[in-house]
C-alpha cells in the first residue's frame, strides 16, 4: 500500500505556523521572516512534501498555472507559440497546462465549466474562439481570458494582420512574369473549430493582384490540407493548368515546402520554372531557401502572456486588441530570376 503524500496542512502543524505562512513561503513572498521560512522549508523537508497547483491555489487562492486550449501540440506553429508564452509565464513561476482539441468530443468536455482547464487562474484560447459556444458569448469562468492568434472585443486578443500578410504576397507576386496560382488552405470541416486566418490571407492576396490588374482565374486556386502532401498535389494541378514559369503563394509554410519536394521531383528549377511563396516564417523556411510572409510567433505568444499576467494581477480595464504585421522574407524559392514588369 502506498505512503499517503503529506498535504499543506501536515507541513503547516510541524512548522508551528498558519496556511497562509506556508502559502506566503510556496510564493516566495517577501513577508515572511527569514526564520519562519527556514522553519517552513524544514518541515516540507522532513514530511517529503512537494507543491502541487490545487495546494497551493487551497492555501493560497492561486494555482500558479495557466491553462492554454489550442488545436494541437506538435505543430511548428504551436510549439512556437506555446514557447512565447511559456518564456514570460515562467519568470513569474507559472506552470501551463496544455489542453489540445483533437476533436469535438475532447473539446465539449474542455467546455464544462467544472474541468480543470477553467480552474486555473488563467486561460489562453490559441486560434479559435470558444466563447462563441456559449450564451452571451462569454466563457463559462470568472478567470481572466486572453486569444492569441484569433479576436473577440469582449477579451484581450493577440492576433496578426493576416489580411496584410496576403496583400504583400500578391503585390511581391505580381512583379513576376508568368501565371499566378494559391493554394486555399482548408478550414477544418467542423463548425467546433471555425477559424479565419486563412482566408483573410486569401482576401488580401485577391486584393492585391486586383489592384496590379493580374488576372486570377477561379481554377488558378487549389483547396487542400494544411500538409506537405497537400502542395504536392497542388504544384502537379497547376502543371496542367499552364506550363512554367509560374509563380505561387502557397498559404503556409508547410504547404510550400510540399510544392518545393514535388518540383525538386519533377526536375524543375525552384525560382526560375517554379516560384514559391509561404506563409508563417518557421525557423526551416531558411534553410531551404523558401521565400515567405514571416510572422512573429514567438513575440504573439509572450505578448499574450503578457496580458494575461497583467489580468491577474488586477487589471480590470477594457479590452486590448494587439495587432502584429508580418515581414515579407525573400530568398531562393522566388529570387532566382530577376523580378521584372508584367505585360499581360
Amino acid at each position: 500500500m502506498s505512503k499517503k503524500k503529506p498535504t499543506i496542512l501536515e507541513v503547516a502543524a510541524r512548522a508551528g505556523v498558519g496556511l497562509g505562512t506556508v502559502s506566503r513561503v510556496l510564493n516566495n513572498h517577501k513577508a515572511v521572516r527569514p526564520e519562519t521560512r527556514a522553519r517552513v522549508l524544514k518541515a516540507m523537508e522532513e514530511l517529503g512534501y512537494t507543491p502541487n497547483p490545487h495546494a497551493r491555489r487551497i492555501a493560497g487562492g492561486r494555482s500558479y498555472t495557466v491553462s492554454v486550449l489550442l488545436p494541437f501540440v506538435a505543430t511548428e506553429f504551436y510549439r512556437r507559440l506555446v514557447e512565447g508564452i511559456e518564456g514570460v509565464l515562467l519568470e513569474k513561476r507559472y506552470d501551463l497546462a496544455l489542453f489540445p482539441i483533437l476533436s469535438q468530443a475532447r473539446l465539449k468536455r474542455y467546455l464544462e465549466s467544472s474541468t480543470l482547464a477553467f480552474l486555473t487562474d488563467g486561460l489562453i484560447l490559441a486560434s479559435y474562439d470558444l466563447s462563441e459556444h456559449f450564451e452571451g458569448g462569454r466563457l463559462p469562468t470568472d478567470r481572466p481570458v486572453v486569444l492569441v492568434d484569433a479576436k473577440n472585443p469582449r477579451y484581450d486578443s493577440v492576433f496578426l494582420d493576416n489580411f496584410l500578410g496576403g496583400h504583400l504576397a500578391g503585390e511581391y507576386l505580381a512583379r513576376f512574369p508568368g501565371p499566378i496560382f494559391a493554394v486555399k488552405v482548408e478550414e477544418e470541416p467542423d463548425r467546433a473549430f471555425h477559424h479565419t486566418v486563412f482566408a483573410e490571407r486569401l482576401a488580401g492576396f485577391r486584393e492585391a493582384l486586383k489592384a496590379a490588374s493580374r488576372p486570377f482565374p477561379e481554377e488558378h486556386l487549389y483547396t487542400t490540407r494544411l500538409s506537405q502532401e497537400g502542395g504536392r498535389l497542388a504544384l502537379r494541378y497547376f502543371l496542367e493548368k499552364a506550363s512554367p514559369p509560374i509563380n505561387i503563394f502557397a498559404g503556409a509554410d508547410q504547404v510550400a515546402l510540399g510544392v518545393l519536394e514535388e518540383a525538386e521531383r519533377l526536375g524543375l528549377t525552384v525560382g526560375k520554372e517554379v516560384r514559391v511563396l509561404g506563409f508563417d516564417g518557421h525557423p526551416f523556411t531558411e534553410e531551404v531557401g523558401l521565400s515567405t510572409i514571416a510572422q512573429p510567433v514567438e513575440a504573439m505568444g509572450a505578448r499574450a502572456a503578457q496580458l494575461l499576467l497583467e489580468r491577474m494581477e488586477g487589471y480590470a480595464g477594457p479590452p486590448r486588441a494587439v495587432r502584429f504585421e508580418p515581414l515579407l522574407i525573400e530568398r531562393a524559392s522566388t529570387r532566382t530570376s530577376p523580378a521584372v514588369p508584367y505585360l499581360p
